[in-house]
């Protein structure tokens, strides 16, 4: 990156073009309020994005990452599949359903987007809230194109379906996207909200390690 005419190495622990810009748009403005280049460049390898928005959260035991991300409309989870396509080098896995009491037109879009991007997709339960689950995951295959078969539904829940997905890593070239969630740490199912962490699901399944 260069700064005030100075040219500087940075590398950046993030993922995704949209972390960069927002990176170097907040390096902009500390610079221009007359903070040392060099400290605010520095301070860029530090950086930490916001919970559940392309989190890293775990490492497999073959060495694959695994990522947490909120993405729950459509654009949002084409964009993050094609922001992590480039990284996995092996499988791109991604774990997601979609939210009951909302939106129902977006669900058969997402179940087409996933298994067009990813090469295996786990469908499951997100916050059913009143809605009958079974119903909700339906709506999302009825989008999957006939011919796909990269795709599963995990119909016991949520903890199940990451331990699926988790499974499904078969070296450090693969990648795991669990999508939906992000940071939320309940699950609402007919009007009760239970704990559940999609980061703390991950980490518990692969010993705690991040």
């Amino acid at each position: 990156v260069e700064v005030l005419g100075i040219r500087r190495e940075v590398e950046l622990p993030l993922v995704g073009g949209f972390q960069a810009s927002n990176a170097l748009a907040a390096l902009g403005l500390v610079v221009a309020t007359g903070s040392d280049p060099g400290r605010a460049v520095a301070g860029l390898a530090s950086l930490t994005g916001a919970p559940g928005r392309l989190q890293f959260v775990a490492r497999h035991y073959s060495g694959a990452a695994v990522y947490v991300d909120y993405a729950h409309k459509p654009e949002a989870l084409e964009t993050v599949l094609r922001t992590l396509r480039p990284f996995a080098r092996g499988r791109l896995v991604v774990v997601f359903g979609c939210g009951g009491d909302r939106d129902r037109a977006k669900r058969p879009v997402m179940g087409e987007i996933a298994t067009r991007l990813a090469d295996l997709t786990i469908v499951t339960d997100d916050n059913p809230r009143s809605e009958e689950p079974e119903a909700i995951r339906a709506e999302i295959v009825r989008g999957i194109a006939p011919e796909r078969s990269n795709w599963v539904v995990i119909a016991e829940g949520r903890r199940q379906a990451i331990a699926a997905g988790m499974a499904a890593l078969r070296s450090g070239d693969d990648l795991l996207l669990i999508a939906g969630k992000g940071h939320e740490t309940g699950q609402t199912i007919k009007g009760v909200t239970h704990h559940f962490d999609d980061a703390e699901e991950a980490r518990a399944l692969v010993g705690g390690a991040a």
